[in-house]
């Protein structure tokens, strides 16, 4: 397939009100996009539409991707008000640190309907229409945990490995028709630390506080990678070193990475 195009097209972003969404919605609007953006987050939303709405057409939608029945709403009114998008970004991520023996079953499910379930649902609602629309693309946000899966991280790990999946298949799938490119970004500077929660059989709680040390790399040096990456249709993009090194040793040695890169920590 052709470059992808950004000026004129309609670009549908989840996770639009920060992190990497925030700094995607910049840096798509910088490249004439016009932006449909979701998040459950109004205020927050609410800025980041004022801002880039100066530039490019935008509307926002606010929903909460945990439901189901939000989802699918918002994936109507989107339709409706625009019906030739060309560009879906799947970007909105939630965390939950703990054992999987100390998760219950609805926290473990509230990730996977965020992470997994939820661009799953997107992405068969919008794909007849971005099937009619030639140059059309799909990027996917999963993680270097759905790389390499840490103790402590058994939903969230679950979650993007199965969104790489996903991923991986629909892009053979639909091989000259749509675009579609994996994302793992590495330790990113989001609030994604700041808004994981913890498992309820975790004692004392846990401090969230530490997974911000290796939160280094900022939004908008991820916004572009993924930018770029999309642009040249690349199968997939790692976002930083603290992708690619556990990338590379998960493939080199599948039996042995965790206990390399816990000495490397």
């Amino acid at each position: 397939m052709r470059d992808y195009i950004f000026a004129g097209g309609t670009a549908v972003l989840t996770g639009a009100a920060s992190g990497i969404g925030e700094a995607l919605a910049h840096a798509l609007a910088a490249r004439g996009s016009n932006l449909v953006l979701l998040d459950r987050d109004t205020e927050r939303l609410t800025a980041v539409a004022r801002t880039v709405g100066s530039t490019v057409d935008t509307s926002m939608h606010v929903v909460d991707l945990a439901s189901a029945a939000e989802t699918a709403a918002a994936a109507e009114r989107v339709l409706a008000d625009h019906p030739r998008p060309t560009l879906l970004i799947n970007n909105a991520g939630v965390a939950l640190g703990g054992r999987f023996d100390q998760l219950t079953l609805a926290e473990f499910g509230w990730v996977l309907d965020v992470n997994f379930r939820a661009p799953v649902q997107l992405t068969h609602a919008l794909l007849p229409a971005l099937k009619a629309t030639p140059g059309s693309h799909i990027a996917n946000v999963s993680s270097v945990f759905g790389l390499i899966a840490p103790p402590g991280q058994s939903a969230y790990s679950a979650s993007k490995f199965a969104l790489r999946g996903f991923t991986e298949s629909i892009r053979h799938e639909l091989a000259g028709q749509v675009g579609v490119t994996s994302v793992h970004p590495g330790g990113i500077r989001t609030r994604i630390a700041e808004s994981a929660r913890v498992g309820s059989g975790v004692p004392g709680g846990m401090d969230t506080r530490q997974w911000e040390r290796v939160l280094r790399i900022a939004p908008a040096k991820a916004a572009a990678a993924i930018v770029d990456a999309i642009e040249h249709r690349r199968p997939r993009v790692l976002i930083g070193a603290s992708a690619k090194i556990p990338d590379l040793l998960a493939r080199l040695l599948p039996g042995a990475h965790s206990r390399i890169l816990r000495r490397l920590g």
